[in-house]
């Protein structure tokens, strides 16, 4: 085999994309047992907290909280609405706008879904404080990447 130069600055080790995916992917694996007892994917999970926070609100107000595209979060919402957990209604005032509620059903939810951030910490094995200033260095850098797009 032939020895490459070497260029730190591409070695995969390196680069802060590579632990960042690598991370979110853990992530990703760390929640699924716990979502799966919830009957929720982890992007339906994602899109339950925000409507835990206040339901009501518009199919284009959660695609920006989750900084999605409305028409990829559609075939998502249509699920939770199949499960029972929330109701797609057209707005009276704008046909082309549609609310979304939660059903009695995913209200509940919420209760079983409490434990699910100390269940995360313990296997971050981090303090809440280090969680939660990563967190702030993360939102942080998202920010400032979403002024260079």
């Amino acid at each position: 085999m032939a020895t490459q130069d070497t260029c730190t600055e591409l070695l995969l080790d390196n680069q802060l994309c590579f632990a960042l995916y690598s991370t979110s992917l853990l992530m990703t694996k760390v929640y699924k047992p716990l979502l799966q007892e919830l009957g929720l994917t982890y992007p339906q999970y994602l899109a339950m907290l925000v409507l835990w926070q206040g339901d009501g609100i518009t199919v284009g107000e959660i695609s920006a909280r989750l900084l999605t595209d409305p028409g990829s979060l559609t075939p998502l919402l249509k699920r939770l609405e199949a499960e029972g957990l929330l109701k797609r209604i057209r707005s009276s005032t704008d046909e082309r706008v549609v609310e979304l509620f939660l059903t009695d059903t995913g209200r509940a939810l919420r209760e079983q879904a409490r434990t699910i951030p100390a269940c995360i910490l313990e296997a971050s094995q981090q303090s809440l404080d280090r969680l939660a200033t990563l967190k702030e260095e993360l939102v942080a850098l998202r920010n400032n990447l979403r002024q260079a797009v």
